[in-house]
């Protein structure tokens, strides 16, 4: 019975593919647009994860998310290192200074300004150079990307490419001189802006005077501690905020999940493939069953049970979904292989995978119920009418 539902399911043709192709669009939109709103709420902690060495991130108690900077005085970071548990504590400095670019023009940068000492909260990966090298003087650590695009030195003739930063370029900051001595390799960020790592020292003088320049305070625990304890121990002794990675990663993607728009946008153009996806191979569906009425006629007066028409129509279902969502999951895919080196945000973990499965799985056993309906309340005379 099995071999008889596949040759009457390909067997017509055009409805075939038409349920194919809705299915197909459905875990599409559906797959595409959740891996780009995943990769965009990753962007938002993208400067977080790309710290892995420090347990816990030390801030002003109001601080929302990663970009809202709340600047603490110096001596909170000597508060920090005399609470027990500690193992070290450096500073961190976080803010937007304009670059003055070679032909003049602007570009606003993300500057971060390492501990003198130990230059612990450096890029991940360096693509040129050392970290060690911003002990040199005036020297200064750019992103790849933002070298190779945004702060790209001008074309040497009308139209053509820009020409990338290299090691031995220079740039200026806030009317201060800063040298390339290194090109990084760091995960991109919601802004989007060119990222500029130099000393804590160097920053704070690239950097408008204020009255206080500490962005964030950087915590080892000692061996054997429980970062959640300790974090708990400096914010009764500072009275200032303490999080652990995680944490702190969380606090920033449950404050673009409540406080803009992103999440209705793409739940919006995720729904819309869900009802879009149904409605199209729902009526499809429906539409085959009905020319099909007279085979299920047939088969019923053969003996065939109620049973075993429901398990042929299960097995359609089945083998539409599957096609339909192994192809638009292979399109999703291959569209963010293809866009991975642009702008563009795009993340596919596995549980996107499941929850678009889930969904193909939902609007085929819709579409499958209204045949079933119609099959189960068939009248195995039919096949001797007209």
């Amino acid at each position: 019975m099995s071999f008889v539902a596949l040759k009457m399911l390909i067997g017509d043709r055009a409805k075939y593919l038409g349920i194919i192709m809705g299915l197909t669009f459905a875990s599409l939109l559906i797959t595409q647009q959740g891996a780009i709103f995943v990769g965009l709420m990753t962007r938002t902690y993208g400067f977080i994860t790309d710290n892995g060495l420090p347990d816990l991130w030390v801030m002003d108690p109001k601080v929302q998310f990663i970009d809202d900077i709340k600047p603490l005085q110096d001596t909170e970071l000597y508060r920090v290192r005399g609470v027990e548990g500690v193992e070290w504590a450096v500073p961190l400095y976080k803010g937007l200074i304009k670059a003055r670019l070679a032909d003049g023009t602007f570009q606003t940068c993300n500057v971060v300004g390492l501990d003198d000492a130990t230059l612990i909260g450096g890029p991940p990966a360096m693509m040129a150079g050392q970290l060690a090298d911003l002990r040199q003087s005036d020297a200064v650590i750019v992103d790849v990307v933002g070298a190779s695009d945004k702060l790209a030195k001008p074309a040497l003739a009308p139209g053509g490419k820009p020409i990338p930063l290299t090691i031995g370029d220079t740039l200026e900051l806030n009317d201060h001189r800063a040298i390339v001595v290194g090109l990084a390799q760091v995960t991109r960020t919601f802004q989007s802006q060119p990222v500029i790592y130099t000393t804590y020292s160097r920053a704070t003088i690239f950097a408008p005077r204020e009255r206080k320049l500490l962005s964030f305070v950087l915590v080892k625990a000692k061996p054997g501690e429980d970062p959640t304890a300790v974090a708990e121990r400096i914010r009764r002794a500072t009275g200032l905020a303490a999080h652990t990675q995680d944490e702190f990663a969380r606090l920033t993607v449950d404050y673009f999940m409540n406080n803009t728009g992103i999440p209705l946008n793409f739940g919006i153009a995720v729904s819309l493939g869900f009802i879009v996806g149904t409605a199209i191979a729902g009526q499809t569906f429906y539409n085959f069953t009905l020319d099909n009425l007279r085979h299920f006629g047939a088969l019923k007066a053969m003996g065939a049970s109620n049973g075993t028409l429901l398990g042929m129509i299960l097995l359609q279902a089945l083998v539409v979904g599957s096609i339909g969502y192994g192809l638009g999951v292979g399109a999703a895919s291959l569209f963010g292989a293809l866009l991975g080196n642009t702008e563009l945000a795009f993340r596919l973990p596995w549980q996107l995978l499941a929850l678009s499965a889930a969904a193909i799985t939902c609007i085929c056993l819709s579409s499958a119920l209204i045949s079933i309906r119609k099959v189960m309340q068939l009248e195995p005379a039919i096949v001797f009418k007209g």
